[in-house]
């Protein structure tokens, strides 16, 4: 059996927007404020897409759907994600697992965990595990600008 690893890396700063919604793991975070982006900003299933796009070298998010094109805007970035699963299966890979730690100081991601984890878990087909850290108020994070996240996925041919 053949295996590969991924890193993906995401960051995006909050929104100035008081509409915008803040979605992490595909999970609605009511009441937070959200981060700004071409698609819905989901830096937790931009990271995941990139390890995995990363482990079978088919470059990059970004690669795949470029913020300069208009039908990626405001994009439900879990079916981005779906579809770069199906870009793996189809260069005959399976996700095995991926892991994500997300760093952001607030909102705290522990009440939201268990459904994130659902969620990108159902959409990947192989256990997706979410943790989250604070910057200890250090750079952009610590002062609250935004959010990050680092993904290593493992896939197996």
């Amino acid at each position: 059996m053949a295996a590969r690893v991924g890193m993906g890396f995401d960051v995006h700063a909050f929104s100035d927007d008081a509409a915008r919604r803040l979605v992490l793991g595909g999970v609605e975070l009511a009441g937070a404020r959200g981060l700004a982006g071409h698609s819905d900003a989901d830096v937790v299933a931009h990271a995941a897409a990139d390890a995995l796009l990363g482990a079978v070298g088919l470059g990059d998010l970004g690669d795949h759907f470029p913020d300069t094109e208009p039908v990626w805007a405001d994009a439900d970035s879990m079916q981005l994600l779906a579809r770069v699963v199906e870009q793996v299966r189809a260069g005959g890979w399976r996700p095995a697992n991926v892991d994500c730690t997300v760093v952001l100081e607030a909102p705290r991601l522990g009440p939201h965990r268990a459904a994130m984890q659902e969620r990108l878990t159902a959409v990947v087909g192989a256990p997706v595990s979410v943790k989250a850290t604070t910057a200890e108020r250090l750079g952009f994070i610590g002062r609250g600008e935004g959010v990050a996240c680092w993904a290593v996925a493992l896939v197996e041919a």
